[in-house]
């Protein structure tokens, strides 16, 4: 952990500089108090030297103010350097999770990508901040405090033999319990994140099957499972602070108990006893306060590994070393024996298939439930990589191209229509933020949305809330379909979306979208046979694999599979 701190701190080098700086100047302000405090008392109170206590007491208040001034000056750096580490680690995260394929998100699960970018990266930048205000200046405060104290008085310095290794011992051993602890209040944590967020989001389904009870035990026993294991630390935090507070009062008992005597016999003067009871508390708080840094560690231990494992996956669609050059003009898409799997699924979910979409033509794409429709949409916009076969652009392996110029070329229309948070506008710039709102109309005319958006008091800029709640299914389905419109790519994959439309709708954005596509390559995956019937190309899948190609003539004779759908929805 430490050398992962060293590397994302390094960018703040200068600004820790002087952080230490300050924290040399606090410390020996710190040390040089007990010294004049007990000049004070041995050659000004007990001399009855006025002049002396005053000329002391002015050095003292400027020891003061400038420990006070380095302090403070230590604490605001600090602060900049942990704040700057935090943003840098959670942009760095944020980078990572947005090259992720779905194979690593479903590797991860979005509770714990979210747990990691806030919670886990706020671990190490409250580490960073303390290490810097308090921790740095401890050690100065401990070896100081020793010379100088053993300076004041040898024998008296055998307290220190037995009290600093006992303290030490205290931490190693709180440190060593909390680290099981540490990592279960992460893990513990994720799950509460997952129960909420299914929750949330399914609030509306709770609701309608009543199981509100249900849900409220769910996440109470998340949330107690994460109160036992933050108690759990909570116990060992409050033992580590008394165990603490006990060995700094016996040890300022021994040193009253063997010192006292002496004072009263002569033997040691009484402001070196004051003072040395000033360093044995200075250097047992500085054994406190890292205490308290230590106790940190083991959840920011976790935390660095858990962010680290984000950092260095590596995503499952790479971007190629030189991304091929674009083909211009009308653009056709083939997939060839292409075979993916799911980690940890018993079989593939497509299976060696093959298929191909020309420039002008509609391909479709039907079959049950689980035939793998959606997945093959997927690897066709390279959303994920297949595991043998070839998806290829113009005769380019898709994986030559670069990622975000495939993009650009391929409109995506998913099946679960997600809209940001914003307005119309910005959620229909989305591929294309220099397009003009009479571009943005005409996309929504031709999306069968035009007069809905019309109607809204703001009409562009009217906002939508995040993932669309405030707009219909049907309304969120044609918002999507003209952002992918705005976009102008040269291949359309519709994936089911069209699903949340009447039939007369249906129609009516069927038949302006082949006046407005042209000669883009168009693959459209569809439930309702009424959809596709007339694609130039329909593909059925069964079972992850090609059943049958043709058209609705020819596959209403030769697939069982394509005349069962149709049966099912009453067509011939």
């Amino acid at each position: 952990m430490i050398s992962r701190l060293r590397r994302w701190t390094r960018p703040y080098a200068r600004t820790a500089a002087l952080v230490v700086v300050l924290q040399l100047v606090q410390a020996l302000g710190s040390l040089l108090l007990p010294t004049l405090n007990a000049d004070v008392i041995d050659n000004g109170v007990l001399a009855r030297d006025t002049d002396h206590i005053l000329g002391r007491g002015a050095l003292m208040l400027g020891a003061v103010l400038v420990q006070a001034g380095c302090a403070a000056g230590a604490v605001y750096l600090g602060a900049r350097v942990g704040m700057g580490v935090g943003a840098d680690l959670r942009a760095a995260v944020f980078a990572s999770v947005q090259r992720f394929s779905a194979r690593e998100f479903g590797r991860f699960g979005t509770p714990t990508l979210i747990t990691r970018t806030t919670n886990d990266v706020q671990q190490l930048q409250v580490l960073v901040f303390t290490t810097l205000s308090a921790l740095l200046s401890a050690p100065l405060l401990a070896v100081g405090g020793v010379v100088l104290a053993m300076g004041l008085d040898v024998p008296l310095s055998g307290v220190l033999l037995v009290a600093i290794p006992v303290a030490a011992a205290v931490i190693g051993v709180i440190t060593r319990l909390m680290t099981r602890p540490s990592r279960l209040t992460q893990v513990r944590t994720d799950a509460v994140n997952r129960v909420l967020r299914e929750q949330i989001t399914g609030v509306r389904v709770i609701r309608a099957f009543g199981r509100d009870a249900h849900e409220r035990r769910r996440f109470a026993a998340a949330n107690g499972d994460l109160m036992a294991v933050a108690l759990r630390l909570g116990r060992l935090q409050a033992f580590s602070g008394g165990s603490a507070l006990l060995v700094i009062n016996l040890a300022a008992i021994s040193v009253v108990a063997l010192g006292g005597p002496r004072v009263l016999g002569g033997d040691l003067r009484l402001g070196a006893l004051v003072a040395f009871l000033g360093y044995l508390t200075q250097i047992l708080m500085a054994v406190m306060v890292a205490m308290a840094v230590f106790e940190m560690v083991p959840r920011a231990r976790v935390s660095a590994d858990r962010i680290t494992e984000v950092l260095t996956t590596e995503p499952g669609v790479p971007e190629p070393v030189v991304g091929a050059p674009l083909p211009a003009g009308p653009v056709g898409l083939d997939v060839r024996g292409v075979t993916f799997g799911y980690p940890g699924a018993e079989k593939s979910t497509v299976l060696e298939v093959d298929l191909m979409a020309r420039p002008g033509q509609t391909t479709a794409i039907v079959g049950a439930t689980g035939a793998g429709k959606t997945t093959l949409v997927n690897l066709m916009a390279r959303l994920i990589d297949v595991d043998s076969g070839l998806v290829s652009v113009n005769g380019v392996d898709a994986r030559e191209l670069d990622r975000r110029a495939l993009a650009g070329l391929v409109g995506v229309v998913p099946q679960r229509s997600y809209l940001f948070s914003g307005t119309i506008a910005t959620n229909l710039r989305y591929g294309s933020p220099d397009a003009t709102d009479d571009e943005l109309w005409h996309a929504l005319e031709v999306a069968q949305a035009r007069d809905f958006v019309a109607a809204m008091p703001a009409g562009l800029d009217t906002p939508v809330a995040q993932g669309g709640s405030t707009v219909s299914g049907g309304q969120r389905q044609r918002l999507a379909i003209a952002r992918a419109l705005v976009a102008r790519p040269r291949i359309y994959l519709f994936d089911d979306s069209f699903s949340a439309l009447d039939a007369s709708t249906e129609a009516a954005l069927r038949a302006a979208l082949a006046d407005e596509i042209g000669d883009a390559a168009v693959v459209v995956v569809a439930q309702r046979l009424s959809t596709v019937r007339s694609a130039d190309r329909i593909v059925v899948l069964d079972e992850g694999r090609v059943e049958a190609v043709g058209t609705h003539a020819e596959l209403s004779r030769i697939s069982p599979t394509y005349r069962e759908i149709l049966h099912s929805q009453g067509e011939r």
